[in-house]
């Protein structure tokens, strides 16, 4: 009985029984939650409720096997002389496991919000960045408080540092603010199809920190630096809605009927508009004159796509047909020329 008696005494013996105990504690909550909790919410429609549920259900385990250390280092009287560090290093350990938890549950908070409206179905990376960065700042000065560090001769510090920093680093934190601007203001989004000068166009991939990933039509990536994006004139073709209208110059010799030329060009349009596809099916093609050129008579055919990106076949296939059909009708696109009158 003595023996008995001597061992649960023994400190290293209570040490390794708290030790399993909070391992079989853990265990267990892992399993109940797997076979039951994770049951309750896949039952909901939303899933956003099932990928909190991983992150929270993973740092919960090893929350209670952090507890389960420390309350067993307790036991050691080995660690008595170093408690205030041991404390300080799991107050550090837990600091950081909660601020890693709030940041990614954030994360999937504002991501959920962002796949919900139409417009932001891809959340830009800079906001979880700044929301990542803001955490772990909140948690850095709690971490200086619980230390009795004074703060104030640290943000002069900081201050200090951050001027110097700012001067060498002028162009990253113009470009950085660039993107702030661009996400709060709103000229594009993730997964609209832009233009910008330079004959640069394509879909909007991520708004990062520092440039905006542009993909092109021919499946390349653009590199933009987001102050000189802010700075550009941007043609926004998703904006307020995908549905676009595409402009096709034309122009006919002075000789045509024009009458006769509206009715054959909105017919080959019409036709254009119910067989390609990404042409808008219910939309009515027309025909605006617009010109007196030097050798033609010049209009513009108004049709219309479902994408900003269809454009190019929809003009691709008009084009083509508008000529075969101009041949057949013996309608005449001029080239230039120039008439010249002899006196005498």
């Amino acid at each position: 009985m003595t023996l008995i008696e001597n061992l649960i005494q023994n400190e290293y013996f209570q040490f390794f029984m708290i030790l399993s105990g909070t391992v079989i504690l853990a265990v267990i909550f892992k399993f109940v939650a797997k076979n039951y909790i994770k049951k309750i919410a896949e039952k909901t429609k939303t899933k956003i409720d099932d990928i909190i549920f991983e992150v929270v259900t993973k740092y919960i385990y090893l929350f209670i096997i952090l507890i389960g250390i420390y309350v067993a280092l307790e036991y050691l009287s080995i660690l008595i002389p170093y408690a205030p560090q041991v404390d300080g290093m799991f107050f550090i350990v837990s600091v950081l496991m909660v601020s890693l938890v709030v940041s990614r549950i954030l994360n999937v908070l504002i991501g959920d919000w962002l796949t919900v409206h139409r417009r932001f179905k891809r959340m830009p990376q800079l906001i979880g960045k700044i929301i990542t960065i803001f955490i772990y700042i909140i948690a850095f000065l709690m971490v200086l408080s619980y230390f009795n560090i004074e703060i104030s001769p640290l943000v002069a510090t900081l201050g200090i540092g951050a001027l110097a920093v700012g001067l060498a680093l002028q162009d990253t934190l113009k470009n950085f603010f660039a993107g702030l601007h661009i996400i709060s203001d709103r000229p594009v989004n993730v997964g609209d199809f832009i233009e910008i000068e330079g004959d640069i166009s394509g879909y909007v991939e991520d708004i990062g920190w520092r440039s905006t990933r542009i993909r092109t039509i021919r499946n390349t990536i653009v590199i933009i630096p987001n102050s000189k994006l802010a700075e550009s004139t941007i043609i926004n073709d998703s904006m307020p809605e995908e549905e676009m209208s595409v402009y096709v110059e034309c122009g006919v010799a002075y000789e045509s009927d024009l009458k006769k030329v509206e009715e054959v060009t909105v017919d080959v349009a019409r036709k254009i508009q119910e067989t390609v596809p990404g042409a808008a099916r219910e939309f009515e093609p027309f025909v605006r004159y617009r010109t007196f050129g030097d050798s033609n008579i010049n209009f513009r055919v108004i049709l219309r796509v479902e994408e900003p990106v269809q454009k190019y076949l929809v003009t691709h296939e008009f084009i083509k047909a508008l000529k075969e059909r101009y041949d057949k009708e013996g309608i005449e696109i001029s080239w230039p020329i120039m008439k010249i009158y002899r006196r005498g």
